[in-house]
């Protein structure tokens, strides 16, 4: 049996990884992520979703999105990417990483049960972390789950979630990053992050684009989704911990989406009242150990923390 070190180690080393090869990494998901999610029963129809894309912020707005249903009392998922310090920082329940026995016995499971009848036809690196969250949020029973896409969306690993489990999709905004991949304009790269609306389940859209924004329309139209434009919403004097400005914008399309599924969604009616939403805001930090994001780590001289990566999001 591995222990956890060399878990982590054998799931970097045998599956490839886009912050470690780039786009020889990417494998995008039908066939190898669905084949994965069936061998574990399908978890990804287990649970109720919330599934957000976008080209920044999308980080931000699940861990506020998350620490709101942690503070109305939901059993909370939340999946996003990459990690900062500890691979277990991508998979938390109520806050709390995924253990390190968990992990291990994931890892384990496939290495003895299924990595051998695959042949050279392996899953990627993100497939194996967002089949091993989908599995541990259905065997935690998750009231909830705030789902981050990795890259894209349309073939995102995580894409495998369906209208019969997402109950709101979110497109935060849209710029220029990975256009190897996602394609050299934001018509092109909106057309990928549209790929996870579903038919009929509500979007909100963060972001005013005007290149971007009839994309997102014309498909949100076609799956006859609703849309929300959350950038039309006034600002609103809530806490957020951290207290920047940037995160304003974050903040609209959060408060947007716990509008919706005020609307929409009957578990969370009730609970989703003014207090619970100031609460969970105030504190969504340390309710759910985000770091990275224009973080303190020391004056004299000043130390400031930021996993901004593109121009779009400096």
């Amino acid at each position: 049996m591995m222990d956890y070190q060399q878990a982590v180690s054998f799931l970097i080393d045998h599956f490839p990884q886009y912050q470690k090869i780039g786009i020889e990494a990417y494998k995008p998901f039908p066939h190898r992520m669905l084949s994965l999610a069936n061998w574990l029963g399908n978890p990804q129809d287990q649970f109720p979703g919330i599934h957000i894309a976008g080209t920044n912020g999308k980080g931000s707005v699940a861990h506020m999105l998350a620490a709101v249903f942690q503070h109305a009392g939901l059993r909370t998922g939340l999946y996003t990417s990459p990690h900062v310090l500890d691979f277990r920082e991508r998979i938390k329940v109520n806050g709390h990483v995924i253990s390190k026995e968990e992990v291990v016995g994931f890892i384990e499971r496939f290495r003895t049960e299924r990595m051998e009848s695959l042949g050279g036809e392996l899953p990627s690196f993100f497939d194996m972390t967002t089949a091993m969250a989908f599995r541990y949020f259905a065997d935690k029973k998750v009231d909830v789950a705030v789902i981050e896409t990795g890259l894209g969306g349309r073939l995102d690993s995580t894409n495998i979630l369906t209208e019969r489990s997402v109950k709101l999709s979110v497109i935060t905004n849209i710029g220029l990053d990975h256009c190897d991949l996602l394609g050299d304009s934001v018509e092109k790269i909106a057309y990928e992050k549209a790929g996870i609306i579903k038919k009929h389940v509500p979007l909100v859209v963060g972001e005013y684009d005007p290149g971007s924004f009839p994309v997102l329309e014309k498909k949100a139209r076609e799956a006859e989704a609703p849309l929300f434009r959350a950038f039309e919403r006034p600002d609103e004097p809530y806490l957020i911990e951290g207290n920047t400005l940037y995160q304003q914008k974050n903040l609209k399309t959060v408060l947007s989406a716990l509008d919706i599924l005020r609307k929409t969604t009957p578990v969370f009616s009730s609970l989703l009242t003014q207090e619970i939403i100031a609460g969970g805001l105030e504190h969504f930090e340390t309710m759910t150990g985000l770091h990275g994001r224009w973080e303190h780590l020391g004056e004299h001289p000043a130390v400031i923390a930021d996993t901004g990566h593109n121009a779009h999001g400096l």
